[in-house]
Formats: C-alpha cells, sequence, structure tokens
C-alpha cells in the first residue's frame, strides 16, 4: 500500500495537516467518490474548499451523502425526531455534509436491513450464530434513556441498535459504534459516579486497571460498553443476552489499537466484541446481490482507486 503524497492530495482539495496515513487515504476515497458523481464540493472554512465535503445546503437539500432512498428517509426520520425532542444525538453537518462522518455511514449501513429484517437476521447469523436466531428491530442513535441514572447518567447512545430473538427463544440485543475515519482522539466526557457503579457491577474488568478506563482512546469505549452493560443490569428488563460491537475498517489503526488497549482492561469479553467494516459488508454481500452494498463498498472500502491513482501519478512523473 502505497502512501498518498501532498501533492496528490492538494490536486484534490483534501491536505489536512492532523490526519494520520488512513485518514489521508480515507479523505482521498470520499474525495473521488464525490468527484466521480459530479457532487459540488463544499468548504472547511469560507473561501477553502475541501474535497471531502459537500456544500451544506446543498448536502441538506439533496441528501447526497445518503446514498439510498432507505437510507436518506432514515436519516430524515431521525432528523425530524431529535427536532421533536426525542434525545437522539443527530449532528446535522456531519450528517448531510461531512462525506468522512461515521453517522451517515451507519445510515447506508443498516438502513436497507432495517426494511428488510429477515435479511438481517441472515446476515447477522453470519456474524453471530450462537447468539442471534432473527432480529426484530433496528434502530438508529438509540438509547434506553438519556440521562438517566438507571443507565449511565449521560447521553451515551448506540450508532445502531438491533433487538434479536435467541436461538432458546429469548430476547437479546446488540449496540453497535460505528467509526470509518476517526481516531479516538476527543477528550473524554465528564466522569460520573454512576460509570464507577456499573462498572464495579458488571464484573467484566480487571480492577486494577480501571483507572485506565477514562483516559483516551479507550473512554469512549468504555462509556458505550456501560451502556449495553446497565441495560442488562436491569433484570426487568428479561434480557437473555446483550452485546456491545465496536465496528471500524481494518485498516483503521488507530482504532485497531484503541480496541486492542481495551480488552487488555477487560477480565471478561462477554459482552463486547469487535467486528471489521469489511466483514459486515461481505455478510451482507453473501446474502444479497443488491447494488447498494456494492456500491457501498466501493465508496468506502474501494481502496484499489487510490493504488489505480497513485499508479497513474508515478508513470506520468515515471
Amino acid at each position: 500500500m502505497h502512501e498518498v503524497s501532498d501533492d496528490t492530495l492538494r490536486e484534490h482539495d483534501i491536505l489536512v495537516a492532523s490526519d494520520n496515513q488512513f485518514q489521508r487515504r480515507a479523505r482521498l476515497l470520499q474525495a473521488l467518490w464525490r468527484e466521480e458523481r459530479g457532487l459540488p464540493i463544499g468548504e472547511r472554512r469560507p473561501g477553502v474548499p475541501l474535497g471531502s465535503r459537500l456544500p451544506s445546503d446543498f448536502a441538506r437539500e439533496s441528501g447526497a451523502n445518503l446514498m439510498t432512498p432507505a437510507a436518506l428517509d432514515a436519516a430524515r426520520r431521525e432528523v425530524a425526531a431529535s427536532r421533536l425532542g426525542s434525545g437522539q444525538k443527530i449532528e446535522a453537518d456531519r450528517l448531510w455534509a461531512n462525506l468522512l462522518s461515521s453517522q451517515p455511514l451507519a445510515f447506508n449501513l443498516f438502513a436497507d436491513l432495517e426494511r428488510a429484517l429477515a435479511l438481517a437476521s441472515r446476515v447477522l447469523r453470519r456474524i453471530w450464530p450462537e447468539r442471534l436466531a432473527s432480529v426484530t428491530k433496528i434502530l438508529f442513535e438509540y438509547s434506553p434513556g438519556r440521562g438517566s441514572a438507571k443507565y449511565t447518567s449521560d447521553k451515551t447512545a448506540f450508532d445502531i441498535y438491533v433487538e434479536h430473538a435467541t436461538p432458546r427463544g429469548g430476547r437479546g440485543f446488540v449496540g453497535i459504534e460505528v467509526k470509518y475515519h476517526e481516531a479516538l482522539a476527543d477528550e473524554p466526557a465528564r466522569h460520573r459516579t454512576r460509570y464507577d457503579e456499573v462498572t464495579a457491577a458488571m464484573h467484566g474488568f480487571k480492577p486494577e486497571l480501571v483507572l485506565g478506563l477514562r483516559r483516551k482512546p479507550i473512554e469512549q469505549i468504555w462509556r458505550d460498553h456501560m451502556l449495553a452493560g446497565s441495560m442488562l443490569l436491569d433484570t426487568s428488563a428479561g434480557w437473555e443476552t446483550g452485546l456491545y460491537v465496536f465496528l471500524a475498517p481494518t485498516d483503521n489503526t488507530a482504532c485497531r489499537t484503541a480496541v486492542r488497549l481495551y480488552r487488555e482492561h477487560l477480565s471478561d469479553a462477554q459482552t463486547f466484541d469487535s467486528l471489521t467494516l469489511e466483514a459486515v459488508v461481505a455478510a451482507i454481500e453473501a446474502e444479497t446481490d443488491a447494488a447498494w452494498i456494492r456500491e457501498l463498498r466501493a465508496r468506502y472500502l474501494g481502496w484499489e482507486k487510490i493504488e489505480r491513482l497513485l499508479a497513474q501519478r508515478r508513470a506520468a512523473h515515471g
């Protein structure tokens, strides 16, 4: 895999000094996707173009960042719900205009499965055959109670939430955090006493390493995992099983490193799993030949486009 030069990034208006190598490639892939479709270029600030963005007004009106009618309908539905006070955290600019954002990726990846639960069941059984019999519900930006002391006393939510029947006839859930280009460098949230209570009650962490959970890059993973844990601690809900899943591309080394570090803090990983974006896409492709999943792979995982582009540049300058 060849490194992407600054000159190549400048040609596509996507040179961002803070990007790591994976982010440079991901940003270029999204710029190429936009250019292939003749979509207008957005700005990082007034007068400064950024090839991995769409113009805000155009993006909101066209919905071009959402790849299928199902994804667009789901996104608009969730935005409308957030405006009506659902508590869902939908960042409009990221959703509509930022081509790199994991928020539209979540809709692009799961909205067509939400509309076809039989397909969703087959796909997710491929990934968790011992856990899942059939999918009964898929939700976006879901929390059972934002801010509730019954859970984590904060506004943590799953990007994707799947309820399902288990092979033994019980009820289960999977809460999924979707990442794409993120390096997990955000500052940790304010610590809450409830975090300590849930962490202790889950009995899944190494006591001598608990303080390390408060630090980046694993603090967000911990908070999401605690949300799943707090749901399981509510015995009145009747869950047979529950799982928190961290999903990111294979080549996102920052995410891969964070998952490895997080696992080192666990004494019991029964309620935690990690998946690659490639694995989920492959599972969907194994169950359907629909155009949307081929187009999604090309947009988010079509690294061969970059290799072809770099080869052409080398030949031209050889």
